[in-house]
């Protein structure tokens, strides 16, 4: 690793003035994914300002119903909390399938949503990487890419974000706030990931040197029947191949409201809106669901040894669709 500097921030002005001060800092929260890219040699910061000290550790009720979350909230407190469990259950799912209890007690939310993706040839620095050095290619394309993108990719990148919070948090319509040296910000989650296009280095909007500092959840009476459901390769904790966050409010047979998000399957957590299109106001039942999974996936380009996404998400939506409308029969 390369040497680096270390200081600790007391307070968020404080945090993004010492980051201004160095054009090779990085913040540090849990460090769960930066370390171990410095170990790898992808980061290399000359400096660390630590962000764990600041008063960003809270999850406050807003004015209007939602939740205010803290930067530095940790996964494992955002997912046990008990608003989030009872306003957003998905959300706690998401966090819960997220991580072993070592690493969310570690991980910070504003973290979460800034990790890097764990593409093979993104981690390995003896490989090219428009992501990691612009302009080099995009080995994946041609290459190991079964765990890729089918949406919203390009030929300059197919790397899929490893966040299963960001899901949940897409469905939801969460804002994320910032700080930078220009002064307070914020973008709703949508906004705030980036199209790949011929740019995947620039990954979201955060004005250079922004820290964040909030997460908003706006009140979402549908959330409160919301269900995260994750698909991975091994039983123990492994990054998705396919993952869901959705949410139903169903009256007199029909959806009133749908919120989805699907994960693993594009540079951002990607919200369905072709699907939820076709659900409003269709009946709830099987028929209705497939119909919305394939407007949505209508728009997939999967490479040749990761079409069977596709199929994994079509039944993926289905599946969590059907059981959603089945609680709501009970």
């Amino acid at each position: 690793m390369r040497e680096f500097g270390y200081q600790r921030a007391h307070d968020v002005t404080g945090a993004v003035t010492l980051l201004a001060a160095g054009p090779d800092a990085r913040y540090l929260g849990g460090g769960t994914n930066l370390v171990d890219l410095m170990k790898a040699g992808v980061e290399r910061p000359a400096l660390l300002v630590d962000v764990r000290e600041l008063p960003l550790d809270r999850v406050e009720p807003t004015a209007d119903g939602g939740l205010r979350i803290g930067a530095t909230v940790t996964n494992s407190d955002l997912a046990v909390h008990p608003e989030v469990r009872r306003r957003y259950p998905a959300l706690t799912q998401a966090l819960l399938a997220g991580a072993s209890g070592q690493l969310r007690n570690m991980a910070t939310v504003g973290g979460n949503l800034l990790q890097r993706t764990r593409c093979g040839y993104f981690t390995d620095v003896s490989q090219p990487c428009n992501k990691r050095a612009p302009g080099s290619g995009c080995p994946a394309v041609a290459g190991e890419h079964h765990n890729h993108a089918v949406l919203g990719a390009s030929d300059h990148c197919v790397a899929v974000h490893p966040s299963d919070m960001g899901v949940a948090l897409t469905a939801f319509d969460a804002v994320v706030s910032y700080e930078s040296a220009d002064g307070p910000g914020e973008a709703p989650i949508t906004d705030f990931y980036l199209p790949v296009g011929d740019t995947p280095h620039r990954e979201t909007a955060l004005p250079p040197g922004a820290l964040i500092t909030h997460v908003t959840l706006p009140a979402a009476p549908v959330a409160a029947r919301s269900r995260y459901r994750k698909v991975r390769e091994r039983a123990s904790y492994a990054f998705a191949i396919g993952s869901v966050a959705a949410a139903l409010t169903i009256e007199d047979g029909r959806v009133r409201e749908a919120r989805l998000a699907l994960g693993a399957v594009a540079s951002r957590p990607w919200r369905a809106r072709a699907a939820e299109a076709v659900l409003a106001g269709a009946p709830a039942d099987g028929a209705a669901f497939a119909a919305a999974a394939d407007a949505e996936l209508a728009a997939a380009r999967p490479l040749p040894r990761n079409g069977y996404k596709v199929t994994l998400m079509r039944n993926l939506v289905v599946s969590v669709l059907t059981e959603l409308a089945g609680e709501d029969a009970r």
